[in-house]
């Protein structure tokens, strides 16, 4: 006689049954909406690299955080454009610079919505690099300890101006303890540090520096950035970030580093970020207009993917997308 072997059950009949074993849940909380604002503008511009993602003047901000808002998204991320560029970067701490004034508008109409700021230095800098640098015949520097004062500036200023979050994103040693000190002898100690904790020299980021306007006149960002090639070493860079205070550990980019993002949201054990960077929407954005993918579906898997892998917050240029997706 035929000995039965029993075989458990796999629960995946139906959609509805699957829903309700469903392990990783999306939801628009989880997504934090890039914003890029211009101070050359009066009305938006497309970026050509990066379909459906505009650089947006002052006065249109507001609406844009405001949609985002009316649809389930809690935060925003903003990065300026100034209208002039200089070796101090000195448009990014103005007191009237396009960041501050950005967040003074949102804040204005839509005082619930997180709003978090980029602090780097790349798109104020003539140069477009992170950071004061200093060039030696063939070959340049970027002076850590001079770019952290300005860091610190910069930050300054933008909680001055109301955002909730400030996010350095430049990868110079000891900025996040420079900031905190500084964010609470100022009376900020309400205001949180996103840190970019492990930022790593990728290839795809070239459409976001058409977006920001911020790519380097000359040589590369390898010498402050990360090696792709270093998870030990981007988990050491985390732990100094989370000693000197960072709130929220970042990974970025998002798809090449899902083993990054595991580990280090299993060994931190605070809030972790990822950002899915312009050059991973980009390529969806291309397949699916050649029909080789299902935009939808594939943003979602990829989404799911990164929760999955440890995310508490996605930053993506879908976000608007998705919290649409996810009411339907």
């Amino acid at each position: 006689m035929r000995k039965l072997v029993h075989r458990p059950r796999r629960l995946r009949r139906s959609p509805a049954l699957r829903n309700l074993v469903r392990e990783t849940q999306l939801s628009a909380h989880d997504f934090i909406l890039p914003l890029f604002v211009s101070e050359k503008l009066d009305q938006r511009r497309a970026v050509a690299s990066m379909p459906g993602v505009f650089q947006l003047p002052v006065k249109e901000i507001v609406d844009e955080a405001r949609d985002a808002q009316d649809l389930g998204l809690q935060a925003v991320l903003l990065f300026g454009i100034p209208e002039q560029k200089d070796e101090q970067a000195s448009g990014a701490y103005a007191e009237n610079g396009i960041v501050q004034n950005a967040v003074r508008a949102i804040k204005s109409k839509c005082p619930d919505l997180v709003t978090i700021t980029d602090v780097c230095l790349c798109e104020y800098m003539s140069h477009g690099h992170c950071g004061v640098t200093r060039i030696d015949g063939d070959h340049f520097h970027v002076l850590n300890d001079e770019t952290v004062e300005l860091l610190v500036k910069t930050a300054l200023s933008h909680a001055g101006a109301g955002a909730d979050l400030v996010a350095p994103s430049d990868m110079m040693d000891g900025r996040i303890g420079a900031i905190r000190e500084a964010l609470d002898a100022g009376g900020f100690d309400q205001t949180g540090i996103m840190s970019y904790a492990a930022k790593f020299a990728s290839s795809f980021y070239e459409p976001f520096r058409e977006a920001a306007e911020s790519p380097p006149q000359f040589g590369d960002r390898r010498s402050y950035q990360m090696d792709f090639a270093n998870a030990d070493e981007a988990l050491r860079e985390v732990a100094l970030d989370v000693d000197e205070g960072a709130d929220i550990l970042m990974v970025k980019p998002a798809l090449p580093y899902l083993d990054v993002l595991w580990r280090v949201h299993e060994r931190f054990g605070k809030p972790t970020a990822v950002y899915h960077v312009s050059g991973e929407y980009a390529m969806i954005k291309a397949a699916a207009e050649k029909g080789l993918l299902k935009e939808r579906a594939a943003v979602l898997e990829i989404m799911t993917a990164l929760k999955r892998a440890g995310a508490d917050i996605i930053v993506t240029y879908w976000a608007r997308e998705l919290a649409k997706w996810l009411r339907e």
